[in-house]
């Protein structure tokens, strides 16, 4: 009698263990992307550099992904390094590749106090320019810039990063320093200009953070007031482990619609490393320390994404994009940290994750 209980446990326990390893894959169809899955919600976007585009990646890309946005093809140090030059080759070359396969294409940055080339903001002298000349720049970019894409870009974060992280309203730099708020009001007046169907989006970090979000609010209602075209706010969702929580959440996307913008996730990305991960400003390569996505990273990891798409399809009415910030673990901006991160939904082999299965099981 007892070597038959032992029998049925052990017959038992195969039957469960093979049912727990079938699961995985069946939650996953092959033949469809996260764009597939989405599609009834929101686009489902990835932050892209021309190399990727000629790689394996490339796959990648067109299945899983509706938008894309170039992580730094367009910011203004790259595109316009010098006043009478345009580097064009690879902007040019990611907005052929949203055509050719028919994406939605997201222009980002045009204006911000980083990547910004020094010229803009000196004279022959090496003295700053006055605040006429700044703003006279400004409107040469944005107009040379969007007009090139125009109809051809949807979408544009305009502004970027202009909030402050301390106690003080706007950011200390340079467009600040000369212009005041003049140069936010600007770029949104010069973008509308130049392409009036373009959604032009305030971009920002850390808009989960209370006295970060209040601020970002202060500024978008201004704005509003006066008549400044001003469509969405980018939320961009450097995240972690451990940050924000999901009440948090919740009250941003809420806030920041109530002012009838669109509301976009524009930078999503989840650490496995605790803490607030925006506005770390990355200089060239380091070297990255080795380090392991340990089972605990990879559970931690998985319930933030479970929990954050379970507020983005809570709030499909509100959300007119989701953005992942870069396309897998085989590279990720926060690398640069000296860290080997791995905050994407696919791996450095670009296949899923568990963490893609949770995001996908609706």
């Amino acid at each position: 009698m007892k070597r038959k209980s032992k029998l049925i446990y052990f017959t038992c326990a195969i039957a469960l263990c093979s049912a727990v390893l079938a699961w995985r894959p069946s939650q996953i169809d092959t033949d469809k992307g996260l764009k597939d899955y989405y599609k009834k919600y929101f686009p489902i976007g990835v932050a892209v550099t021309p190399r990727e585009l000629k790689s394996e990646e490339s796959n990648l890309i067109v299945k899983e992904f509706s938008s894309i946005t170039p992580e730094n093809a367009m910011k203004m140090g790259p595109i316009h390094p010098e006043e009478n030059r345009f580097n064009w080759r690879d902007a040019d070359s990611i907005v052929a590749f949203a055509q050719r396969n028919r994406l939605k294409m997201r222009g980002h940055t045009l204006c911000w106090h980083a990547q910004a080339p020094g010229w803009m903001f000196k004279d022959s002298t090496g003295n700053d320019v006055s605040k006429d000349v700044l703003i006279e720049r400004l409107r040469k970019h944005i107009n040379t810039v969007v007009s090139r894409y125009k109809g051809k870009i949807y979408a544009w974060d305009v502004v970027n990063e202009a909030i402050a992280d301390d106690t003080t309203f706007l950011r200390k730099s340079k467009w600040n320093q000369i212009t005041g708020q003049e140069f936010i009001e600007k770029a949104f007046q010069f973008a509308h200009e130049a392409d009036p169907k373009a959604v032009l989006f305030y971009n920002d970090y850390n808009t989960e953070q209370p006295a970060k979000r209040e601020k970002i609010y202060k500024l978008l209602k201004g704005l509003l007031a006066k008549g400044i075209p001003v469509h969405g706010v980018g939320l961009q969702a450097h995240w972690s482990v451990t940050n924000p929580s999901r009440e948090e959440l919740e009250k941003s996307i809420e806030l920041f619609s109530s002012l009838g913008l669109q509301v976009q996730f524009t930078e999503l990305d989840i650490s496995v490393y605790a803490g607030r991960q925006g506005g770390q400003l990355i200089n060239g390569e380091r070297q990255q320390a080795k380090a392991v996505f340990t089972p605990e990273m990879e559970q931690q990891q998985l319930e933030k994404y479970k929990m954050v798409f379970e507020v983005f399809r809570k709030y499909k009415k509100k959300i007119t994009g989701v953005t992942f910030w870069n396309i897998s673990d085989r590279y990720t901006w926060l690398d640069g940290r000296g860290r080997k991160n791995y905050p994407l939904l696919f791996d450095t082999n670009l296949k899923p994750k568990k963490a893609y299965a949770e995001v996908v099981k609706f």
